[in-house]
C-alpha cells in the first residue's frame, strides 16, 4: 500500500543505499583519486605538526638563556616547518573539497532528476494520493543527504580512521604500549556509545521529520486553496490547524535536541576521561624523567587532536544516519512502480487519420466499484462525440483512459486501429490535445504557459493562437500584455482567462485529437459563445472527445452519448435524442428551464 509523503516507517535504514551511489564515484574515478591524495597529504601533514611541537618544547626546555637568545636559538627550519605544516593541513585539506565538489554535485543533480522523470512517469492515481508539501519536502531532504554522505563517508569517516591509525602508530612505537592501548580502547567506547545512542534517538529524527512534513503540506495546502479558505473566512481555523502542527513538531524536536544532549555529554565523558587518564601516565613520567616535558605537551597535543575529528566523527554518524534515512525516503519513491509503462520496443503511433475506438472497455478505480462497463463506441476521423450525464458517471475517465493515464481492466482503446497499450505514451500525448475542466496555470508569465504547448514555437505563431481563442483584447488591455504574470495556479486571471489561455495552448499544439473537458464551464454566456465559435472551427478538422455538462454546448456534436452508472443508456444526434423523449431530453428541457429563469 503506497503511504502517504511524510509518512516515515519504523525499523533499522537499509545501509546498502550507499553502495547505490558508487557509480557517481566510478564517473569522476580520477577527480576522487586526486581528492583522496589530497586527503592523505593533509592528514599527514596534520599528525606531523605534534611532533615539530616537541622538539621546539624540548628545545626551550633545554635551554637557560635569556628570552631574546633563547627565541633566537631555535631552529628557524622547526618554526617555518611547524608553520607550513600548519597551512599545509588547511591547503589540502580545502584543495580535496575543490576537487571533490564536482562529484557530490553532480551525483545530487543526477539523483534529483532520476527522481523528478520518475515521478512523471507515475500514474495519475499516485499523484492523487500524494501530499505535494510533504513530497517536495522528501526529495529535497534526500537529494541534500546524498552530498552529505558523499563528502562526510569519503572525506571525515576515512580519513578519521586514517588518523587514528597514525595517531596510535606513533604514540605505541615513541612511548609505552600503554598509550595506544587507552587511544584504542578509548575510541572503541566512544563510538560504540554514540552508535548505541544514535539508533536509540533515531526514532526522535524521524518523528521530528514527520511533524515537519505535516506542518508544510498543511502550509502549502492552505495557501494553495487561498480563495477557499477567504470564502468562508477560515484564516483563524487554517491558523489554528497550522499551529497544532507545529506544536506537535515543537514537543518532536524537543525530544531530538534532549536526546542529543544526552549523546553530546556521553561523548565528551568519554573523551575527558581518556584525556585525563593519558596526561596522568605523561605526567607521572615526566616527574620520573623518563619522558621530558615535549613528549608530555606532544601526547596531549595529539590527544587533543585525535578528538576533535573523533567528537566530529559522533556528529557524522548522527548525520549520516539521518541523511539514510532521508536517502532512503527519496529512494523509495524512485523504486515506487509506475504501473502505465510502455512495452519493450514499443513503437511510436502512426497517426494517420485520427480515429478513435473504444471496444467494451470496463474500468475501476476500486475493484469493489466499478465506473465503466462495456463501454463501446467510436469517433469517426475529424467528427465530434460528446459525453453527457450525471456526476460520478465516468465521463472525464473517458478522457483519461484515451490519454493513458490509467490503463483500461478490460477491452480496448485504439487510435487508427492500434491499441494504446502497444504504443509508446510519449507518440499517443503528442496526438492528442486536451482542454481540462480545471485550468491549473504555471506561476509564470501568459506567453509561456501559452507557448506550453509548443515550447520552440514563434511569437508570430502564439499571437495567432491567442486571436483565435480571443484573447486578443484582453492582452491588449493589460501593461505588460503577454508577458503578464498569472500568480501562483493562474490566481491572478479569472475562470474564464485561464480556459482561454487553455485552449490557446491546445491549438498552438495543434494535435489531431481534441479532448474538451467541460472546456467551457467557467465561461459566462457571452465568452462561450465566442469560445464555441472558436473550438467548432478548431474541430472541423480534429477528431474531438467532449465532455459536457451544458448541453447546448454540444448540439453540433455527429454523436451523443448519454452516460449513467457507467453504462450508455442513450445514443444519437441532438434532434435524435429530443425525438426519443429519454434521459437526454428530460436534462435539455430541464436546463432551458434554468435557463429561462436566469434570463428573467
Amino acid at each position: 500500500m503506497r503511504s502517504m509523503a511524510g509518512e516515515y516507517q519504523s525499523g533499522p535504514v537499509n545501509w546498502r543505499i550507499v553502495t547505490s551511489l558508487w557509480p557517481f564515484l566510478r564517473e569522476f574515478r580520477g577527480r576522487v583519486l586526486l581528492a583522496l591524495g589530497l586527503l592523505a597529504l593533509a592528514k599527514v601533514a596534520g599528525v606531523l605538526v605534534p611532533l615539530l611541537l616537541k622538539f621546539i618544547v624540548d628545545h626551550f626546555e633545554g635551554t637557560t638563556e635569556r628570552p631574546l637568545d633563547v627565541l633566537i636559538a631555535v631552529p628557524l627550519a622547526l618554526l617555518l616547518g611547524y608553520g607550513l605544516l600548519r597551512f599545509a593541513s588547511v591547503l589540502f585539506g580545502e584543495l580535496r573539497d575543490a576537487v571533490f565538489a564536482r562529484v557530490a554535485e553532480r551525483a545530487m543533480r543526477r539523483v534529483s532528476l532520476s527522481v523528478f522523470e520518475h515521478l512523471h512517469k507515475l500514474d495519475l492515481g499516485f499523484h492523487l494520493s500524494r501530499r505535494t508539501g510533504g513530497l517536495a519536502r522528501d526529495i529535497e531532504r534526500g537529494t541534500t543527504g546524498i552530498g552529505f554522505l558523499l563528502r562526510f563517508m569519503v572525506f571525515n569517516i576515512l580519513p578519521t580512521l586514517f588518523e587514528i591509525a597514525l595517531i596510535t602508530g606513533i604514540l605505541l612505537l615513541a612511548f609505552s604500549p600503554w598509550y595506544a592501548l587507552v587511544v584504542l580502547v578509548s575510541v572503541v567506547l566512544y563510538v560504540g556509545f554514540s552508535v548505541v545512542v544514535t539508533e536509540w534517538r533515531n526514532r526522535f529524527v524521524r518523528e521530528s521529520n514527520q511533524m515537519d512534513n505535516r506542518a508544510n503540506t498543511r502550509a502549502v495546502d492552505s495557501l494553495l486553496n487561498y480563495e477557499t479558505v477567504k470564502y468562508f473566512g477560515n484564516e483563524g481555523f487554517e491558523a489554528h490547524q497550522y499551529d497544532r502542527n507545529l506544536a506537535s513538531w515543537e514537543a518532536a524536536r524537543m525530544k531530538n535536541r534532549l536526546s542529543l544532549a544526552a549523546l553530546n555529554s556521553g561523548q565528551a565523558l568519554i573523551i575527558a576521561a581518556a584525556i585525563t587518564v593519558m596526561m596522568i601516565m605523561a605526567a607521572h613520567q615526566v616527574a620520573e624523567g623518563t619522558m621530558t616535558l615535549g613528549d608530555l605537551v606532544m601526547v596531549n597535543a595529539y590527544m587533543i587532536q585525535l578528538f576533535i575529528p573523533l567528537n566530529f566523527l559522533g556528529f557524522i554518524y548522527r548525520e549520516i544516519r539521518e541523511a539514510l534515512t532521508n536517502i532512503e525516503r527519496m529512494f523509495g519513491l524512485l523504486h515506487e512502480p509506475a504501473k502505465v509503462t510502455d512495452k519493450p520496443d514499443a513503437p511510436a503511433l502512426a497517426l494517420t487519420r485520427g480515429q478513435v475506438r473504444f471496444e467494451a472497455v470496463n474500468y475501476a478505480y476500486d475493484p469493489k466499484r466499478p465506473i465503466l462497463k462495456q463501454i463501446s463506441f467510436d469517433i469517426p476521423a475529424g467528427q465530434k462525440v460528446a459525453i453527457v450525464g450525471p456526476s460520478g458517471a465516468g465521463k472525464s475517465t473517458l478522457a483519461r483512459l484515451l490519454f493513458r493515464f490509467y490503463d483500461v481492466d478490460a477491452g480496448r482503446i485504439t487510435v487508427d486501429g492500434q491499441d494504446i497499450r502497444e504504443v509508446t505514451q510519449d507518440s499517443l500525448r503528442q496526438a492528442i490535445g486536451v482542454v481540462p475542466q480545471d485550468t491549473v496555470l504555471f506561476n509564470d508569465s501568459i506567453r509561456y504557459n501559452i507557448a506550453y504547448g509548443r515550447p520552440d514555437a514563434s511569437d508570430a505563431e502564439i499571437e495567432g493562437v491567442v486571436r483565435m481563442a480571443h484573447l486578443d483584447t484582453f492582452v491588449a488591455r493589460l501593461p505588460e500584455g503577454l508577458d503578464t504574470q498569472v500568480g501562483e495556479r493562474g490566481l491572478k486571471l479569472s475562470g474564464g482567462e485561464k480556459q482561454r489561455i487553455a485552449i490557446a495552448r491546445v491549438l498552438l499544439k495543434n494535435p489531431a485529437i481534441l479532448i474538451l473537458d467541460e472546456a467551457t464551464s467557467s465561461l459566462d454566456s457571452h465568452a462561450e459563445r465566442v469560445i464555441l465559435d472558436a473550438l467548432a472551427e478548431v474541430a472541423q478538422r480534429r477528431t474531438t472527445l467532449a465532455i459536457a455538462h451544458r448541453l447546448s454546448t454540444i448540439v453540433d456534436a455527429d454523436e451523443i452519448l448519454v452516460l449513467d452508472q457507467g453504462e450508455i443508456v442513450e445514443r444519437g444526434t441532438h434532434a435524435q435524442l429530443l425525438e426519443a423523449r429519454g434521459a437526454y431530453a428530460a436534462l435539455w428541457f430541464h436546463q432551458q428551464r434554468e435557463r429561462q429563469e436566469d434570463v428573467r
